[in-house]
């Protein structure tokens, strides 16, 4: 099966696809931190949607898209942000054009999304602890022609926030992080190695 992974530097899911006998490739503005610059494509993926696929899995940026920044909006109560409007729309125009693509299997992974921006609603949403990590951080899918991702392994015991809590592992001991706040950012999206083998198990047999 021919997998395009857009918007994935770090390439987790693409490596996973890649373990399970695909042709997967990711593809990022940025070089990717993965190891396999030759399964990566370092460009704009609009071309890319041009051409086929058996299967899209989009992580589109979600700075201005999730319902977590939406007070932002607001910097003065009643008054927003036209600036960062005009951003998030440009942000959902984006996000369209993998909701509205030709290939016939699509996941679209983001955050609970702000409802100033009307998307459509997701179809499932997942916890890192339903697939081996003791985290907390609710992501939803939007899926298309795909089944709803089953659990693999639910954690029930010591379970942190990976946004405020992800500081500590669930021994809480301190996890080493990058040094910026970019770079922290950038560690915090990234795919659970648990959710991207779970969903080459699960979408890799379609």
């Amino acid at each position: 099966m021919r997998v395009l992974i857009a918007c994935e530097e770090s390439q987790a899911v693409c490596t996973a696809f890649r373990k399970v006998g695909h042709e997967a490739y990711s593809c990022d503005l940025k070089p990717c931190s993965g190891g396999h610059p030759e399964w990566h494509y370092q460009q704009d993926v609009t071309e890319l949607l041009k051409e086929k696929w058996d299967l899209i899995i989009a992580h589109p940026t979600c700075t201005y898209l999730s319902n977590a920044g939406a007070a932002r909006l607001y910097p003065i109560k009643g008054i927003i942000d036209q600036h960062r409007f005009e951003k998030g729309l440009q942000a959902k125009k984006f996000f369209m054009l993998f909701y509205n693509s030709s290939c016939p299997r699509v996941c679209i992974e983001n955050p609970i999304p702000s409802t100033i921006y009307d998307l459509p609603k997701y179809d499932q949403m997942i916890q890192p602890y339903e697939y081996g990590h003791a985290y907390s951080k609710k992501t939803c899918l939007w899926l298309k022609g795909l089944p709803v991702l089953e659990p693999t392994k639910i954690i029930k015991e010591n379970v942190i926030s990976w946004v405020s809590g992800g500081s500590k592992d669930h021994k809480g001991n301190p996890r080493k992080r990058k040094a910026t706040n970019h770079r922290s950012s950038e560690t915090r999206s990234k795919t659970f190695a648990g959710v991207a083998q779970a969903m080459a198990d699960q979408w890799g047999i379609y």
